[in-house]
């Protein structure tokens, strides 16, 4: 990619870090900053901001708004559960934001196959792209989660850590993001991987990583979807409960073709 090209990302993230950073902070704050510490402190504030907003909003729905109608009074997590959730999160967000910021950094100089805008090569095989991109991401996820149980030092130093949530009481959207620093970064290094294999639109790469903060707050409440082929709470909480089962992702199809899907719905069925 010429330099030309390349600057089209440098002010797609300039654009991105003023919103964020412009609303919040006077402009001799943070325009004298290093771009690339622009770029991780919009991520840190931006994931921080989804975080409790998402988590919040979530909580307060199923715990107060529809008290007891979702979930059974004895399945809803303390206060304390919750609480030392979020500290692990708060500790883990900085870390967290480095690889979306790492993967600007490397779609700014070129060495990904991102492109900047969809009318570049049309509807239909955006469409394509973002399908392999998808599946690039499902795989990948599925085999790191997985071998972060099957690789016993990664599961006892890193993946342990979240699997301390192993029931339906100490489980809560604000679980979502609990995780040693490492083990999140690794569970979504698959969606900067993709951007080697795959053209894939800038701006949707940045949404879909974003997007995980939500996905993980809904797969933690312990409420089943019921929504085939998404992999649903339902099937996550079975996941915390088995530690063997359910690895996938956005949808079971993983599970299901190697051979690690457990279905909630036959569950009680196999335990009668």
């Amino acid at each position: 990619m010429d330099g030309d090209y390349l600057r089209l990302f440098a002010e797609e993230t300039n654009f991105y870090n003023g919103i964020v950073l412009g609303n919040l902070f006077p402009e001799n704050l943070w325009k004298p900053l290093p771009h690339v510490f622009q770029t991780w402190l919009r991520n840190y504030i931006g994931g921080m901001i989804l975080y409790f907003v998402t988590g919040g909003l979530w909580c307060f729905y199923i715990y107060y708004w529809k008290r007891h109608i979702y979930l059974p009074k004895d399945s809803v997590p303390s206060n304390e559960s919750i609480l030392l959730q979020i500290m692990v999160t708060m500790k883990a967000m900085p870390w967290y934001t480095v690889l979306p910021t790492v993967s600007e950094y490397m779609v700014e100089n070129g060495w990904t196959r991102c492109f900047s805008s969809i009318s570049e090569i049309g509807w239909p095989a955006y469409l394509v792209y973002l399908i392999v991109y998808l599946v690039i991401v499902e795989f990948g996820i599925y085999w790191m989660h997985r071998e972060l149980h099957d690789i016993k030092p990664l599961y006892k130093h890193l993946h342990a850590t979240h699997h301390i949530y192993n029931k339906q009481n100490t489980l809560s959207p604000f679980a979502g993001l609990a995780f040693h620093p490492l083990d999140g970064i690794l569970q979504a290094l698959p969606h900067v991987i993709a951007l080697f294999l795959v053209p894939t639109h800038f701006m949707t790469h940045i949404i879909l990583l974003f997007l995980e903060g939500i996905w993980t707050t809904n797969i933690h409440d312990c409420i089943h979807g019921k929504v085939w082929p998404v992999m649903g709470a339902g099937y996550h909480t079975i996941h915390h409960t088995t530690y063997r089962h359910n690895y996938g992702h956005y949808t079971i199809w993983m599970d299901w073709m190697f051979g690690t899907l457990r279905d909630p719905e036959v569950e009680p069925k196999k335990a009668s």
